[in-house]
């Protein structure tokens, strides 16, 4: 049976080994573990993850308790990192990098290159864990920054398992997430699932927005087509245990200290903060924008308080040292400022707070203050509303953490204006009970039905929806363990025909035409390879006949350029193969000049019959926007002319509609039987060529679109190397 694989960077249960060597698993309640419980109940489920003990504290025999306890009763498998990796990727990439970058802190990121190394380390350690456990039906599902680079490296060795990865911070707009070094391998490992899933619909044109102009991937109705996979890329935003919190009040829990804690606030409102201790939550900012109120609102002094709560977070990164110390000097400063006697404005606490405690205090204040600076969702602004069975209560959100895309409800805020703070406050403070309960009701509704739960269901679902439905071609990655099979085929066969594309199969593709000039390698290796009697070499190129004359001359090899117009056989003239007309230039040429004008950085190429309108340098998404204008207009132009109009990489070409690659290799299939017959291509051109070759050829797509070749390969370089072997 298939097997669910749930890959997180901490498993869902706590470990710790007693002096005797003893022992003691715990199970964590809240966060990931809560929401992926009804997963992971599957009894053929499998989750992987760091063991939360660095390897050097444990010996074989524990790690052995470890393993057997954790894989018998909880179904787990843990990874084990020594603390040299646990302080270069966690405290270090995942956390001094990644996590204020995503977060919207450029000047709290570092850069060293011996985090990234820590990184790419732990993702492999991950995956040798996943790959000796895993088989081609199992699902997969990644979650989070940490594990990034995961899902590609899983695709690579397993092309058909289904995966899912889903982050749980905000993605960064294109601007923000281009600062990051290595930002192609990190889009390049998260392109590696099946079902991508962020937060919200703005995390996901972010993602769009970054694969499009970094790595040249366009998107359509949500997916992204990357050789021969569709990439579904969509929302889903987290719930909570809904049953759990709204139930709290019924808890027979004895809570003290919260009862102390909200006795001594009798007879005054009560705001309440609760955060981790981090710098992306704005505390200090919503400290300063409460006192700002009370100076705006003296009435108001002596009869509310703000209770901040602070969980410890991340005390090993210096940027939490200094931020706990900010708060409690900010603390300080405003209770002395404006604090009274028998009445402290501000209460701070930097500790966690049990479940029962913290519901105790959801239920007992009046307004909820949770303004971040930035937030992938927030679950906090969930929990106390579901704690409200009364439905009393008003909710201050920040516009900039995710949970407010779905709660239009509350009280939203610029989490950086301290006057818009202050006001919601004094609104929250002064809302009608029936206005509050009127907003609250909406509110229960939506979190009773998108809870924790149906948000795993749902994703779970989408992703084996999704991929049973995923047609996949017969293209497969060639691998160079697989080049020596070719080889030897091309070795065995006594006539053989090599069929080529040039730019960007033979050679990379380039900003400007001019500076794909073939390496001596290259032209050493053709060379080569067509001096060889039983082998015939034909490039089969959209270049003008100039180029590959200038380039191929001296070589014994057969050119066809302007995709068949020009036909040059080894070592003999030019001529051209097909009588055209070019009289319709006059007409095009015009409209592609404008749109030239209209968009820096693009030009024309003119060919003996046809114009190409090249845009790779120019800006992605105004790129995208004059793309179609001039596709549409040129329609309107072709509809009655006997021209085509040709979609290729980072082109858009009008030309002969008898001007076609696979015309010519027609033409060179015919001359002879051919006992070997191998043909390559990047563009949609190629696949002209494609479709003409017989049974048995051997067809190869340089990099990731889709295809009807045989096999695909990355790039241009896996190419020349599977030439070598030849």
């Amino acid at each position: 049976m298939a097997r669910t694989i749930i890959i997180s960077n901490r498993l869902p249960v706590s470990i710790a080994v007693a002096s005797d060597d003893q022992i003691k698993i715990s199970e964590n309640i809240g966060g990931l573990a809560t929401g992926l419980k009804s997963v992971h109940a599957e009894e053929n489920s499998l989750w992987i993850g760091w063991s939360g003990i660095e390897a050097e504290q444990l010996t074989p025999t524990n790690k052995k308790k470890i393993d057997a306890a954790l894989r018998k009763k909880y179904r787990c498998l843990p990874v084990y990192l020594t603390q040299e990796q646990v302080d270069n990727f966690y405290y270090g990439y995942c956390n001094k990098t990644i996590w204020p970058l995503f977060h919207y802190f450029p000047n709290m990121t570092t850069w060293e290159h011996d985090h990234w190394t820590a990184y790419s380390e732990v993702n492999q350690i991950f995956y040798d864990a996943v790959a000796d456990q895993l088989a081609e039906d199992d699902i997969i599902w990644v979650h989070d920054y940490q594990l990034m680079l995961l899902p590609a490296m899983i695709r690579a060795s397993h092309p058909r398992v289904r995966i899912g990865f889903f982050l749980h911070i905000p993605f960064p707009s294109y601007e923000m997430f281009r600062l990051l070094p290595r930002r192609e391998e990190i889009l390049s490992g998260i392109l590696g699932a099946d079902l991508i899933g962020f937060h919200t619909y703005d995390y996901v044109r972010h993602f769009f927005s970054s694969a499009r102009r970094l790595l040249g991937y366009e998107n359509e109705f949500g997916k992204i087509q990357l050789g021969n996979r569709l990439i579904k890329v969509d929302a889903f935003p987290m719930g909570i245990d809904y049953e759990r919190y709204n139930q709290s009040g019924e808890v027979d829990a004895i809570c003290e200290g919260t009862a102390k804690l909200l006795a001594e606030t009798s007879g005054r409102q009560v705001v309440l903060s609760v955060d981790r201790l981090d710098y992306t939550k704005g505390i200090p900012e919503r400290i300063r924008a409460f006192a700002h109120f009370l100076e705006l609102n003296p009435n108001y002094q002596g009869k509310v308080n703000l209770i901040v709560i602070a969980a410890p977070s991340r005390t090993q990164v210096d940027a939490y040292s200094d931020l706990k110390r900010e708060v409690e000097e900010l603390v300080s400063e405003v209770n002395g400022r404006l604090g009274q006697i028998g009445w402290m404005p501000v209460w701070f606490f930097y500790q966690s707070f049990a479940f029962a405690e913290l519901a105790s205090l959801y239920r007992g204040s009046d307004v909820m203050l949770v303004t971040p600076l930035r937030d992938g969702m927030n679950l906090v602004v969930k929990e106390y509303i579901a704690c409200r069975k009364d439905y009393r209560g008003v909710v201050i959100l920040s516009e900039t953490a995710g949970a407010s895309s779905e709660l239009s409800e509350t009280l939203s805020v610029n989490p950086n204006d301290m006057n818009a703070i202050a006001a919601a406050i004094k609104e929250a403070l002064e809302m009608p009970v029936e206005q509050q309960i009127r907003r609250n009701k909406i509110l229960h509704n939506r979190l009773k039905r998108y809870t924790v739960k149906y948000w795993a269901d749902d994703f779970m679902h989408k992703l084996q929806e999704y991929t049973c439905q995923m047609p996949y071609s017969k293209v497969t990655l060639l691998k160079p363990a697989d080049y020596g099979k070719i080889a030897d085929r091309y070795q065995r066969a006594k006539r053989r025909l090599l069929i080529f594309d040039y730019d960007g199969t033979l050679a990379p593709l380039c900003p400007l035409p001019e500076q794909a000039k073939p390496t001596p390698e290259l032209l050493k290796l053709l060379n080569k390879l067509a001096n060889d009697p039983q082998t015939t070499v034909l490039i089969c190129s959209g270049r003008k006949k100039a180029d590959l004359d200038g380039w191929f001359a001296k070589l014994p090899i057969d050119l066809s350029a302007e995709h068949g117009i020009w036909v040059r056989p080894a070592n003999g003239e030019w001529h051209q193969h097909l009588a055209l007309n070019d009289g319709w230039k006059a007409q095009i040429r015009p409209v592609m000049e404008s749109y030239v004008d209209r968009t820096p950085k693009s030009f024309i190429e003119e060919k003996t019959m046809g114009l190409a309108w090249h845009y790779r340098l120019c800006e992605p998404d105004q790129a995208h926007v004059r793309l179609n204008e001039l596709r549409d207009t040129l329609m309107e132009y072709i509809q009655n002319e006997k021209l085509s109009l040709l979609d290729g990489s980072k082109v858009l070409e009008v030309r002969d509609l008898n001007a076609s690659k696979g015309n010519i290799v027609s033409m060179w299939l015919q001359r002879e039987s051919w006992d070997f017959v191998l043909c390559a291509g990047d563009d949609v051109t190629d696949e002209e060529m494609f479709a003409v070759l017989p049974d048995g050829s051997c067809s190869i797509k340089v990099g990731a679109d889709a295809s009807i070749a045989d096999y695909h390969v990355k790039e241009s370089a896996a190419m020349l190397e599977l030439l070598a072997r030849f």
